[in-house]
């Protein structure tokens, strides 16, 4: 069992406050991400459940008991970190065994939990090699089997594949994924890559200020963002806002439309533009279009659109795809 719950939950650190209040449930066996931008506290609040940090108020419980003034050992947790943090004179097969080493396993469970998480992870041929004879993504999923011979009730990943280069960073996010169907243990993934969280997630936290903004599954955010930050933080590219008197049209102080939600004319639609840059990338065309109201507005359309730069277009808005906000940035039903 993996149940983390977060009960009023805060962390201040002297005067300044990074945690003002957080109340959260997780249940067994899912995979939840913390999103947010840089400073919004979600490496603070997956140390907190860790224990690396003590809380300043509230409750943090694993499987229904308290565990907020635990010792990190004592909450059964394992964290991979954004470094790898192996030990460059033992070989793979060695840092894997560590955390049971230092548990006085028996040689006997050692070897049987190395072979395990070794075939999990297809590190069995590299089992005698050292962390130099590896390329990043291995030095990774050493790191990750390291923390699954633990055999935790949850999985803490603060942003680890911040170190990998692209094409690597798309091959690790499905290994963890399918690590996550494999073991079915409880994850908590942090990330400031909102394409991560979408791709990954059963439910994303949304976080900012130390507050969460909203907390579902990817589509509920994507289709039913609850504030415009929600809305232009997730969806990439992210969505394109309009304020003024065409907002004021549509009944709000500001209106939001994700660039994927245009029709492409070059004789007629709601809003008339021209061109700057048009990014032609096979797949897909991005336009980069100045409004004659002069707001700037990406639009994803085909990869075959003949549009070029400088050219006139007019942009139409799928019907239902236009989002409404108040004043305060909170959205408005309907």
């Amino acid at each position: 069992m993996g149940s983390i719950t977060l009960d009023h939950v805060t962390k201040s650190f002297g005067a300044v406050t990074i945690i003002p209040d957080i109340s959260l449930d997780i249940r067994d066996g899912e995979f939840v991400v913390f999103v947010g931008p840089s400073g919004c506290g979600k490496s603070t609040l997956l140390r907190l459940i860790a224990g690396l940090e003590d809380v300043s108020g509230g409750k943090i419980m694993i499987d229904g008991a308290d565990v907020t003034n635990a010792h990190p050992a004592q909450r059964k947790l394992s964290m991979v970190f954004q470094s790898y943090a192996l030990y460059p004179h033992m070989s793979v097969r060695g840092n894997i065994a560590f955390p049971l080493k230092m548990e006085g396993a028996s040689k006997e469970k050692i070897d049987e939990a190395v072979g395990n998480a070794a075939a999990i992870l297809n590190l069995t041929d590299y089992l005698d090699r050292k962390p130099r004879q590896l390329s990043g993504g291995q030095r990774q999923r050493v790191a990750i089997g390291r923390a699954i011979v633990r055999q935790p009730k949850a999985f803490l990943f603060d942003e680890p594949l911040s170190n990998l280069d692209a094409a690597l960073r798309v091959a690790m996010r499905l290994e963890i994924s399918e690590l996550h169907k494999k073991l079915g243990t409880t994850m908590i993934y942090v990330t400031h890559d909102q394409v991560e969280a979408m791709t990954m997630a059963d439910k994303i936290v949304v976080l900012n200020a130390g507050r969460i903004e909203q907390y579902g599954t990817p589509l509920e955010l994507y289709s039913k963002p609850a504030n415009r930050f929600v809305a232009g933080f997730i969806g990439s590219p992210k969505m394109n806002f309009i304020e003024g008197a065409e907002a004021a049209r549509f009944g709000a102080h500001a209106i939001g439309v994700r660039p994927e939600h245009f029709t492409v004319s070059q004789e007629a639609g709601s809003w008339k533009g021209v061109v700057g840059v048009a990014e032609h990338l096979g797949s897909d065309t991005f336009l980069y279009v100045k409004s004659e109201s002069g707001d700037q507005l990406t639009v994803r359309t085909s990869g075959e659109i003949p549009v070029r730069s400088g050219e006139t277009v007019h942009l139409t808005p799928m019907d239902g795809r236009v989002y409404r906000f108040d004043a305060q940035g909170h959205a408005i039903a309907g």
